[in-house]
């Protein structure tokens, strides 16, 4: 796995390239700016960037416009955008096309070494990535009736909430204290309800989530 880290703080940028040498990752390149991350793009061709969301001149967007042009530019190139906080309108809009190889992590989740390497690899893989704090904060704010999510039953509701919480079937089930199987038919009806086929594209589950996040807005 080839590598490139865009972030605008030196030590944190020299920490991760240490921390991925460490675990026998390629860090192909190191950039400080937008433009240093689209040139390190072009030259490495690297599988995976990592993303610090703001960077200069402004510190606002510019680290997802890089990222989204890195794409263009590469297609196929997964990317793990890091935040030091939840930033909403960034979070949604990053996945709202195509959440195939995306991941979006708070900063903190860097320092839990192990869940960090677990969500490189699944966006290396092709997977999606949301930090469950980024999902919960989001939840929190924007719990009101839906009308997109009428169709779901209270249970169906229960286990959407609980995927967005970053829960896999199995720590479901023990949650709701029922089967593997029994999450397994929630979640497909879930997916049925809200009209999400199986997509090579996209994680349904992120996808799911997002929408109701986007549909709470209203």
């Amino acid at each position: 796995m080839r590598i490139v880290i865009a972030e605008d703080d030196a030590l944190l940028r020299e920490g991760l390239a240490l921390l991925l040498r460490a675990e026998d990752l390629t860090v192909a390149a190191t950039a400080g700016t937008p433009d240093g991350l689209l040139a390190a793009v072009d030259e490495h061709a690297p599988d995976v960037a990592i993303v610090d969301v703001r960077m200069p001149p402004t510190h606002t967007d510019e680290g997802i416009v890089a990222a989204v042009e890195a794409r263009r530019r590469r297609p196929g190139l997964a990317v793990l955008v890091l935040s030091a906080y939840v930033e909403q309108a960034f979070a949604t809009e990053l996945f709202s096309v195509d959440a195939a190889g995306l991941g979006y992590l708070l900063k903190e989740r860097v320092g839990r070494v192990e869940e960090f390497l677990a969500a490189l690899h699944r966006v290396a893989a092709g997977g999606s990535v949301i930090d469950p704090e980024v999902v919960g904060q989001l939840l929190a704010r924007h719990r009101r009736p839906d009308t997109a999510l009428a169709g779901l039953s209270p249970r169906e509701r229960e286990v959407l909430g609980l995927m967005a919480e970053g829960l896999g079937n199995t720590a479901i089930a023990e949650r709701l204290f029922v089967t593997d199987g029994a999450v397994h038919k929630h979640i497909r009806s879930i997916f049925a309800k809200l009209g999400l086929p199986p997509d090579d594209r996209a994680d349904r589950r992120v996808t799911a989530v997002l929408r109701y996040l986007h549909e709470g807005r209203g």
